[in-house]
Parts: C-alpha cells; sequence; structure tokens
C-alpha cells in the first residue's frame, strides 16, 4: 500500500504536460522521478519559470527507450558542465533503473545497458563520435518511430531563434539587418510582398505571360510569369549578384574553393554569377544543364550561398526583432507609469515551422559535398565554424574505400555519379545560428533539411499509417531539387510524394508564435511564395511536369531552352545504319500504340534465325516487364537483364547471349545507368525507346564493335520515337534533324553512321 500511494502522490504532484506524457508512454516511459536520499540534488536539477529549461525536462520525459545514454550525454552539452553535473547523469540515470525494475517495465535490459554506456570521457562526448548502433541507417529509423528526429528540446538554449538575441558584437544581427532594408533587398521584397485572393486565381488557373531573353552563358531563357507586375528577368545583370548577408560579403567570392581538389581559391564563374542572378529574383529556375563533369559543381556552390544567405537573412530578422523586443519591454518597465507607450504589433518574421530550406541529392556524397560547402562559405580566414557532430556526419557521410579492379573501365559521367558514399537513404537536419551549425538538429529546429526522396518518404508516410510527419515542410521557402536525372532512375514517385507533402497546412502547432507568423503562412498561401531551384543534365517530360504543375511561385519561372547543334549519334563509331520509325500516339503515356507496333511491325523482322544476337534497349521497367512475360508466352529464346538481376543471372544471360544460346536479350537502362556492362556478341540493336540520357545511345551503339562477331555490313539498329518523344530525339539526332522527322509525312528515316563525313541524314 504504501507505494501505491507514493505513485498516486506522485501522480497528482504532476503537471497536465508530465500527466500526458505518463498517458500517452504508461509505465514504460520514465517520469520525474522523486529522488529520496539526495535532495540537494534534486534541487539542483528543479527548474523553475523558465520556459527553455522545462522544455528540456519534457523532452527527457519524451526520450524513447533505445536512446542510448550516449546520446543522453552529448544532448547535455549544449552549455558547459561541470563534473557534478556529470556524476548527477550517472546517479539519476540508476535511480530510472530502480525505478523501472520496481514498475517491472518492458524495457529494463535497454536502460540498464544504457547507464553501462555512460562511461564516456568528454572529450569524446565533444567530439560527437557515434558508436555503430547510433549513426547507421537503423538508428535514424529508430528515431524517426519515436519522433525524437523532430523535437529535441535540450538544445533549444543554444539554437533555439526565439530565445536568443543579436550580441553586442556580433554584426549579423539586427543593424546588419537594418543597413541591408535600406537597400532594394530581393529577400525582404519576396517575402513582404503581399498577393490578393484574385492573384492566388490567376496563379492557379495556370496562364502564364512567356518571353524569351537570351544571357551570354545560359543561352535563352523561356521566362513565364503568372502576373503581369512580374515581368521575364532583365537583359542586364548587376556584378553582385546578391544583396549578401554581412558574413558572406567577404567570402563568397570563394565559392569554388570546395569543388578544388587542391583548395585553392578559384573566381566565381560567369554561370555562376548568372545563375545567383536569377536565384536572387526569388524566380523557380530550372537549369537542365548541369551536368556532372562540369557544371555540377559550380551549381551546387551557388545554390548552396543563395540558401545559405536566405536563411542567415531569416534568422538574423528574428534575432534583431527578439533583441528590440525585449529592449522596448525593459524600456516600459523602466518607465513604470510615467509614460504611456502605444502598443506595437509584433513583427511577423516567421513561417508556422523553422525549416526553410530543403535540399534534395539523390546519394549521400551528395549531401556531404553540400554540407562542405555551407561550412566554406560561412568560415573565414581568421575565424572557425563551431560545428557539431561533425565526426559522426564525416562517418556516415563519407567514402567508404572500396577496392576496384585495375582493368574496370567506367566512362567519367559515371564516375562523376558514383564517387563517394552512394547511399540513397538519408536525411539530416543542418540548424545555423550566430557561428555555430549543428548537424543533426531535429527537423523542428534545423534552418535546412538535407535528404534523399526515400529518405523523406519513410518519414512522411502515407494516409492510414499511424506514425507519420510531414509538418516540418510546411513552411519551405526555398525547395532545390539537384540532379533530378538521378531521380528518374531511382524512384520517381518518391519525388512526387515529396512534391505533394510541400507547404501544407500543419496539424500541430509545434510551439508556434503566431503573433509572429506570417500572414500568407497563416492564409496557406506558403506554396505561393516557395521557390524551387530544378537542375538535371538532361531535358525530360517528367521534370517538365514538376515545374509546371507542383510549381506556383507568384513570382514566375526562368527555364534554360537551348536545342542542341549535334546530337549524340555523331558520338557513333561504328559503321552502322540507323533507322528511325515513327509511332502514331495519342499521349504521352499512351504506351499500348508502342506496344503494338513493336509486336506487330518490329519483332517479326528479328524473330528469324539469320537476325541472331539482337539486344533490344528498354527504357522504362513496366515496359520490361510487359515485353518479357509476352515473350515468354511466345516462348521465344531469350535472356533478360534489368537492374534488379543477380550477378550470377547477369553473368549467365551475357555468356548465353554471347554463344548464340539466346537470340534475344532484354536490356533496361536503369542497368546500364547503375552497371555500364559492355554486352558482347552484338549483331542488331533495337531500340525499344529513345534512352532518357543522350550519351547511352552511342554508348550502345559502340557496344557492337567489342563483340568481335559477324561483318559490319550485316549490323543494324532501329529505334522508335512518337511526337512526345521530340526532346529526346533532339538529343541524339541534333535541333534541325528532329525538327524535319517530326514535321515529315515520311515514318521512317535512315542515318548512316561511321562515315568520314558523319552521320547523313534523312
Amino acid at each position: 500500500m504504501g507505494k501505491r500511494k507514493q505513485k498516486n502522490q506522485i501522480f497528482n504532484n504532476l503537471s497536465k504536460k508530465q500527466k500526458k506524457h505518463l498517458k500517452e508512454f504508461g509505465e514504460e516511459h520514465p517520469f520525474h522521478d522523486i529522488v529520496t536520499e539526495k535532495a540537494e540534488k534534486t534541487q539542483i536539477l528543479d527548474l523553475p519559470d523558465s520556459p527553455v529549461q522545462s522544455s528540456a525536462e519534457s523532452d527527457e520525459d519524451n526520450e524513447p527507450e533505445h536512446k542510448s545514454a550516449y546520446q543522453k550525454l552529448l544532448s547535455t552539452l549544449s552549455s558547459p558542465a561541470d563534473h557534478e553535473s556529470e556524476d548527477e547523469s550517472v546517479d539519476d540515470e540508476e535511480e530510472v533503473e530502480e525505478h523501472l525494475s520496481e514498475e517491472g517495465s518492458d524495457g529494463d535490459e535497454e536502460y540498464q545497458e544504457a547507464g553501462n554506456n555512460l562511461t564516456v570521457t568528454p572529450e569524446e562526448a565533444d567530439e560527437g563520435e557515434a558508436g555503430p548502433n547510433e549513426g547507421g541507417e537503423d538508428a535514424m529509423e529508430d528515431e524517426t518511430a519515436g519522433g525524437v528526429e523532430f523535437e529535441d528540446k535540450a538544445h533549444e538554449s543554444q539554437f533555439c531563434l526565439e530565445n536568443n538575441f543579436s550580441g553586442e558584437g556580433e554584426q549579423e544581427g539586427a543593424e546588419s539587418t537594418a543597413k541591408q532594408e535600406d537597400k532594394e533587398d530581393s529577400f525582404k521584397l519576396h517575402l513582404d510582398t503581399e498577393i490578393s485572393e484574385e492573384d492566388v486565381k490567376r496563379i492557379t488557373a495556370g496562364t502564364k505571360a512567356k518571353a524569351q531573353v537570351k544571357w551570354p552563358k545560359l543561352g535563352t531563357l523561356l521566362c513565364s510569369s503568372p502576373l503581369e507586375r512580374f515581368g521575364p528577368a532583365g537583359q542586364e545583370k548587376d556584378k553582385r549578384p546578391l544583396a549578401l548577408h554581412k558574413v558572406l560579403e567577404t567570402n563568397w567570392t570563394s565559392l569554388n574553393q570546395t569543388s578544388n581538389p587542391n583548395g585553392a581559391v578559384e573566381e566565381v564563374s560567369p554561370l555562376q554569377l548568372e545563375l545567383l542572378s536569377l536565384m536572387g529574383s526569388y524566380r523557380d529556375v530550372y537549369f537542365p544543364e548541369s551536368s556532372p563533369l562540369t557544371e555540377g559543381q559550380q551549381v551546387r556552390s551557388a545554390y548552396c550561398l543563395h540558401a545559405l544567405n536566405h536563411v542567415l537573412k531569416a534568422n538574423s530578422g528574428v534575432l534583431g526583432h527578439n533583441a528590440q523586443m525585449r529592449e522596448n519591454q525593459a524600456a516600459d518597465k523602466a518607465g513604470g507609469n510615467k509614460v504611456e507607450v502605444e502598443p506595437q504589433d509584433e513583427p511577423r518574421d516567421q513561417g508556422l515551422t523553422r525549416p526553410k530550406v530543403l535540399i534534395l541529392v539523390p546519394f549521400r556524397d551528395g549531401a556531404l559535398r553540400v554540407v562542405q560547402t555551407l561550412i566554406n562559405l560561412l568560415e573565414t580566414k581568421g575565424r572557425k565554424m563551431d560545428v557539431s557532430n561533425k565526426k559522426r556526419f564525416k562517418d556516415e557521410f563519407g567514402e567508404e574505400p572500396v577496392d576496384t579492379p585495375p582493368n574496370l573501365f567506367r566512362p567519367d559521367d559515371y564516375t562523376a555519379i558514383f564517387s563517394g558514399n552512394i547511399d540513397d537513404h538519408f536525411r539530416i537536419g543542418v540548424s545555423i545560428l550566430r557561428r555555430s551549425i549543428r548537424l543533426y538538429a531535429p527537423f523542428y529546429s534545423s534552418d535546412i533539411i538535407i535528404a534523399s526522396p526515400l529518405g523523406l518518404r519513410t518519414v512522411l508516410g502515407v494516409e492510414g499509417e499511424a506514425k507519420r510527419d510531414y509538418d516540418f515542410l510546411s513552411s519551405i521557402e526555398i525547395l532545390v531539387v539537384d540532379q533530378a536525372d538521378v531521380f528518374l532512375m531511382q524512384n520517381w514517385e518518391h519525388l512526387l510524394h515529396v512534391m505533394k507533402h510541400l507547404n501544407l497546412q500543419p496539424l500541430d502547432p509545434h510551439g508556434v508564435d503566431f503573433s509572429r507568423v506570417r500572414m500568407w503562412n497563416l492564409n496557406n498561401w506558403a506554396k505561393y511564395y516557395r521557390q524551387t531551384l530544378m537542375f538535371s543534365s538532361i531535358q525530360d517530360p517528367h521534370i517538365n511536369n514538376i515545374i509546371s504543375k507542383h510549381c506556383f511561385n507568384y513570382r514566375g519561372q526562368v527555364a534554360t531552352k537551348n536545342m542542341p547543334i549535334t546530337g549524340s549519334i555523331c558520338q557513333v563509331l561504328v559503321q552502322l545504319p540507323h533507322v528511325f520509325q515513327m509511332i502514331n500516339s495519342n499521349s504521352f503515356m499512351d504506351q499500348d500504340a508502342r506496344f503494338q507496333f513493336f509486336v506487330d511491325k518490329v519483332l517479326p523482322q528479328y524473330r528469324d534465325s539469320v537476325m541472331s544476337h539482337t539486344l533490344i534497349y528498354v527504357p522504362s521497367y513496366f515496359d520490361y516487364v510487359r515485353l518479357r512475360n509476352y515473350m515468354k508466352k511466345e516462348e521465344i529464346n531469350f535472356a533478360s537483364i534489368c537492374e534488379y538481376s543477380t550477378k550470377s543471372e547477369v553473368s549467365r544471360a551475357r555468356h548465353f547471349f554471347q554463344k548464340g544460346d539466346k537470340q534475344f536479350i532484354l536490356f533496361t537502362e536503369r542497368f546500364h545507368f547503375y552497371k555500364r556492362y559492355t554486352i558482347k556478341g552484338i549483331q542488331n540493336l533495337i531500340f525499344y525507346g529513345l534512352p532518357s540520357y543522350p550519351h547511352f545511345y552511342s554508348e550502345v551503339c559502340n557496344m557492337l564493335q567489342a563483340g568481335g562477331q559477324g561483318e559490319e555490313a550485316s549490323w543494324t539498329c532501329t529505334a522508335l520515337y512518337s511526337r512526345y518523344d521530340a526532346q529526346r530525339l533532339a538529343a541524339i539526332t541534333g535541333a534541325q534533324r528532329a525538327a524535319q522527322m517530326l514535321q515529315s509525312q515520311k515514318p521512317v528515316h535512315l542515318f548512316v553512321t561511321g562515315e568520314e563525313k558523319g552521320p547523313l541524314g534523312p
């Protein structure tokens, strides 16, 4: 009975918030323990009248059981602590274990193991080193399930914007912000512009005024504006592309330092100046010429500078307003009742949630390079940034050394895309405040979220799932989609799923001060203020669909539209006739017409035993499955290779095809993208659809000379296309030839490569 009365007394003494935690987590979740033997220590841990510290205590109660004690120790390092506080935390952990053992909790073993892991030196804790079970993908998923990935109030005192103020010696505070307000700052103009309901109706209607301009490096720009008062991009470009935050003014010229392996500072390229000028106008930008070999590094540095400039200005505005409000309150208290001061409205300088920038990259190596660029831009010669969890980040996102066979040859673009850590399931929050960067920040305490579509998809979930969260995407102001073409080779549905959950009204307030939230955020108009930056190495209808259907920026869009003069067919080295056959299709998604044309007109020509060694290149996996099932049903002698094939299956298929035991081999585009194997023994080629990457066409055609079988005179190549493949056709044959082929009344066109004068057109 004594224990039961003590439990009732404990429950009655709890606050409403603590009772809510107790009801939500039950006995498995520890709550404020009554310490009887060490009363003086409970007095030290008692934190009345401090919203920051009380929220930290409640968050400790909200920690899931699987969170290790090592991570709990790291969470106490937001401010310097003496050795006594460390001893207290160890004692408290031991008492928690005793309490749980009395209660008969299911998580006894986990907490007991956590208590044993508390023997960590301060040096290791300062480094932020994560153990093998704490830093990997499993730990990330466990944190998501427990909610720690989204809320961690233990560090709010250091990184919370609402409770921080601009220091006297810090120039990125209110003074620098006030100076920039005097200029025509596009940041202020974009966020302070108010649009009406009529403007919203025009934007959602989709009617846009279009115009074309030409810039020296970017070339032809197609500008579309839904509102008349925001016209197309101008012809002139300023030498200084952005009204930069003072922290970046002296260091932005070293933009390319991280991309240079030697560490030497390179000048900002004209391409970067033009891109920064477009980004600074806060229009949506689509640049489909970001090759990983050349422009990719420059593009990454440019959008990192723009995103960092946006975050620093937003945070400086909040900190400056905090200081101003504190001064006003102090003045009111000092003046007393002598002078009546009119109450001033609080500045509206925030969104519904803190994350402002979302950067989507396909692999962990891309996230590593983005973070390195951000740190490099913030560090100056005389002062380095304080980066928390840096060692853990390098361990999880760094490159794992792999022994590559010396005779293994891969193209340069393959090496550029798949260099470093190519894990595609990750997400990380980054918070920036003053001279500190916090990696692995909880999403609701982050300024920038860097993730892959798959990494976010596991958090967003789908309708009907018990544990899902997408409120942290409600106030995204800048969306960066880098290497969008690689997402086509992964799973495009993941990216679409992320796009559908951007800028939705949050389900919970998450402690926001609504008096400081911008009105257009409260009106659910955040998507009309979001800037989308899309970068790709190819033009593709799926990417165009993202820009046209999921982007509603009231300032309009700018897309680079440069037509290729010479296509990739000029890179075919073998003497080969290329037959392009046009298909009558009703829409881009109409795959039935292509399938029937292939089955009725193309495949019968190659079923003769004379036309052996035929490779069928299939861009879409769904078409591959359809063809595979049909050929099995018709009992055609064939082998198949796709991205899901095992090494043994690939080896057998290549061997049987080269020896002639299999007449056909089905070959998917995604397999070629990820492996780049040379298929030997090809004598006939059929492109069921034009490749997404134009250089894939020449690479596959050049495989004919690798087998050494048959005579060149007997080699054939057939490619199917429709009028909806105009972009891919132009990239392969050239813009002028593609226009002739699409406008011609003839359905068949012939090219011959391998001649000294180049490919002969139709």
